[in-house]
Formats: C-alpha cells, structure tokens, sequence
C-alpha cells in the first residue's frame, strides 16, 4: 500500500462517502434511467452496485476489467454487481477504495424492483463501521406515469418506495395522456409532499439533481438542514392523505406530518422519547428526520434521522442553520396516526394537556404501551 500524506492525516478518520438508493418497481424504468446516468460525466467518480451487468447495457461504454465483478467505465465511473450480502459489497468497495484499487467519492446503490428501500438504509445506518465510512446522501425512486397509478394500488411495497423518497423520477410521461399524468403526479405529492419530482422524459432526471439530496451541502461542506427536512411541506398535510373514498387503498395507510416545540429538550429525554418510539412503533416509522434544540446546548442542535426501528446516530452541527431555533420532527409514517407520536412527545418534553381532566391524564398515558384507557 502506497504511504501518502503525514501520519497525522493517516489517523484522521476518513469523510464519510455519501450513498444514494435508486428504487422503483419493476417495469418502472430503473434500468434505463441508470443506462442513462452512467454516461453522464456527473456520475465520474462514482462507484456503481447494480444487481446484474446483464440488465445494464454497459458494453459499449467498457474500458477495462478491475475484477470479475467490476468494471471502469470511459466516464470514470466504477460499475459492480451486487451478489450476496450488501454488507460485503460495500465493505469490498471500501477496501478496494482503502487499498488504492479503486477510486470514488460517491456510491449509487439500485436495488431490485420489489425490494423494500428501509433494509438497505438500515444497514448503511446501523453497521458499526459502515455508519462511520457511509453517510446516506438520499433516496431517489422511479415511478411510472402509465401504470404507476394501478401498481400503487396493488404493491404496498411500491407505495414505501414513493413514500420513503427523497427524489421521485416519473418516466413515461411521453407516452402517457394528460389524466393519466396528472393523477399519479397528485397522488405522489399526496403521499410525498416534500419529495422533488423529476420528469426523465424532459430530461429533468440528470444525476446533478438526484444526486446531493441529503443533509450535506457537497460544495460548502456543510449541513443543508432547511432543504434536507423540508418540514414546511408537510406542515399542511392531513393526517393519511387527502384520499377518503377507499379504505382498502394503500395510500390511505401513510401519513406525514411535522411536529414542533419551542422547549429545549433535555438530551437524556430526547434518547427516552425515540427509544420508546422506536420500540413500540418502529416498524410502522418510515422515516423520521428532525433537528432538535437540546436543554444541556441550545446554540449547538443535533440532527436526527430514522428508519423504521434504526436510527442513525445522532449528529451535532455546529450552529443552527437559519433563525428559527425550535425543535421540528418529520415523521412520514404508516398506520400510525400523528395524534399517537405528539401525545409522546408531550408527554416526554412536559407539555401540559389542559383539555384533559387529572384522571383522564394519569389513566390515558401514551407513556404506558399497553395501558390507560381506550380511545
């Protein structure tokens, strides 16, 4: 291994290489948007985890073997196929990387159409040192304007795609009619109010703008908190949509709201709430994002971020980023109404219930799981 710079520098943990997600269900057009994306020299520097080379069509844009599962590409861009455990795939990137084998200072994962986005998340957030050499950058998923309306109706996995994402790519808006396109574009804005939607038939689906859609501002280097949370979009929201005509739709299973509170929040009760939280409902919170003020230091927030049951260690910035200094929690959520999380949180944080009379209050506690009285 070749020695480069001072020993100090060698003992400085390495900056952690952002990681994007592109799902989508299949017959969505994964496939052709990433054949697309890897001739765009945006992506150079990137390393590539595909599911199969076969379904990529990158022959004409080979320039030589690394290995018998990857490849360099004329953009500069490292292509390998994903076989086995994902974990493996992205520690061997890591050493290749580590070793001088290879060079990236990005990953874009795809993964198969029926694949549930919140394992792959969970891992890059949960592995004790993937957590410290990967940080997710963001979710981009591919939904297809001509059947995405009926395969929303039908895959509850499709509808956790869009849910989830933080990028929405529509393809086919070329071959679809105007009704078509207007009612998934609704339905996705319904069920996704923050997530920026990217028309590939307009060549608006470029890796610049799937790309860099987490906390971090790549150029500045520095916490993009504002952009990241986008708690606005959802402080309009119903709880579960605007959808009441169907109760079997799986739309009508997702919410997102934000939850807010001017009290600075003790860090000890800030771990209690989310431990709580994720035990008792961690399977049913799809995503959850905030930055929260904390008693012990109010001028220092910290970050949060979640999926499902994981959450992501805590990050402190260094300053809040704009001048509104108040605790905001994204939650983007299933089967699991706003009313359940804001009475927990009011309970942690001391918030008094002045509608409820004392014995209503000690017996409907949301701090007791099982308990208190129904509802």
């Amino acid at each position: 291994m070749s020695e480069s710079g001072t020993s100090a520098d060698r003992r400085k943990p390495a900056i952690p290489i952002p990681l994007t997600v592109l799902t989508g269900f299949l017959g969505a057009g994964k496939t052709t948007l990433l054949n697309r994306l890897l001739k765009d020299p945006a992506l150079s520097d990137t390393a590539v985890i595909i599911n199969e080379f076969g379904e990529v069509s990158i022959d004409h844009l080979l320039v030589e073997h690394i290995g018998d599962n990857m490849v360099l590409l004329q953009s500069g861009c490292l292509c390998c196929t994903l076989r086995g455990d994902l974990v493996d795939g992205l520690e061997k990137l890591l050493r290749d990387l580590d070793n001088h084998r290879a060079k990236f200072s990005r990953v874009l994962l795809e993964t198969t159409g029926l694949a549930d986005p919140a394992p792959v998340l969970q891992t890059a957030m949960a592995h004790p040192y993937l957590v410290m050499r990967y940080r997710l950058d963001g979710v981009a998923t591919v939904v297809d304007a001509v059947n995405g309306d009926a395969t929303l109706n039908e895959h509850a996995e499709a509808v956790k795609q869009a849910a989830m994402a933080d990028r929405i790519v529509l393809t086919k808006t070329d071959i679809a009619d105007e009704v078509q396109r207007e009612r998934i574009v609704a339905r996705l804005r319904t069920l996704n109010p923050a997530a920026r939607i990217l028309d590939a038939a307009k060549g608006e689906a470029t890796a610049e703008r799937l790309l860099n859609c987490g906390l971090y501002d790549p150029d500045r280097k520095i916490p993009d908190v504002k952009k990241w949370l986008a708690a606005e979009a959802y402080a309009d929201t119903h709880e579960h949509g605007h959808h009441h005509h169907d109760v079997n739709r799986h739309d009508e299973h997702i919410g997102s709201f934000v939850i807010t509170s001017d009290i600075a929040i003790p860090a000890g009760t800030l771990d209690m709430f989310l431990e709580l939280l994720r035990a008792t409902h961690g399977n049913r919170l799809l995503r959850v994002k905030g930055i929260v003020k904390l008693a012990e230091m109010p001028d220092t927030p910290v970050v949060v971020h979640g999926v499902q049951h994981v959450f992501h260690p805590t990050a402190r910035l260094e300053r809040w980023p704009d001048d509104d200094h108040r605790t905001r929690l994204v939650f983007i959520t299933k089967d699991l109404p706003q009313r359940t999380v804001q009475e927990l949180f009011e309970a942690f944080v001391g918030t008094p219930a002045p509608d409820r009379p004392d014995r209503a209050a000690l017996t409907d506690n949301p701090l007791i799981p099982f308990g208190g009285a129904d509802r």
